[in-house]
């Protein structure tokens, strides 16, 4: 199986492209800077933008399926609409380029506490993340009214940041929408395993056109 990776280099594309690579993919990793990557085993480095929604067809076509772990910059003023619209890019192109299989890797805010409203509405979440993160789940909502690929939606545990990495357990729990919590209320997945289970995603297919999440 061939697999494009965009997004390749950020901080939770770079963990699942080394998952991939453990696991022998052949991979076309694609990013605006390809620099840390272009020497990496098995991998097709490709410098591109989504918003070239022409050459990112290009560098797609081949490839089985197509995990993007895109982010328009957790510091970019303009984030929440350059996500969108990067996002909406990726969408067309994957489809120019003839393929069926999308899984995306999302946020948090876009889960639902008791199945009622978004984390990211919540009036206490974080002023800092939530214009991205709002921007994820909001693309959610347009990836859900996607009817021409075979879409998965992962949304991290709401604890997944540099603090927690470092573990690899290779083991998670997983839910439909909502958060999976441990015995203590805490949702956590490293970013590790985070990259775990978006590879057993794309070797097992349990979660076609469904928003799931995943953590300990």
């Amino acid at each position: 199986m061939k697999v494009a990776l965009i997004g390749a280099t950020g901080f939770v594309g770079s963990h699942i492209l080394q998952e991939l690579i453990n696991r022998n993919y052949e991979v076309t990793a694609i990013a605006r800077n390809v620099d840390k990557i272009k020497d990496k085993p098995h991998v097709l480095a490709v410098q591109t933008d989504v918003n070239d929604e022409g050459r990112l067809a290009s560098a797609l076509k081949g490839n089985d399926v197509v995990i993007s772990a895109y982010n328009a910059g957790w510091e970019n003023p303009e984030i929440y609409d350059d996500f969108l619209a990067g996002g909406r890019h990726i969408l067309q192109a994957v489809k120019d380029a003839g393929i069926k299989r999308l899984i995306i890797v999302g946020g948090a805010g876009s889960l639902k506490i008791n199945d009622e409203s978004r984390i990211v509405d919540s009036p206490d979440f974080p002023a800092a993340i939530k214009p991205g993160a709002l921007a994820a789940a909001d693309y959610l909502e347009v990836v859900k009214r996607e009817d021409e690929l075979d879409w998965t939606f992962f949304s991290p545990a709401i604890e997944m940041n540099p603090s927690n990495s470092g573990t690899r357990k290779g083991e998670y729990r997983t839910a439909i929408g909502h958060p999976v919590f441990d015995h203590d209320g805490k949702s956590i997945l490293s970013v590790e395993d985070v990259a775990v289970a978006i590879a057993d995603e794309l070797e097992n297919n349990k979660f076609i056109k469904q928003h799931f999440t995943a953590a300990y």
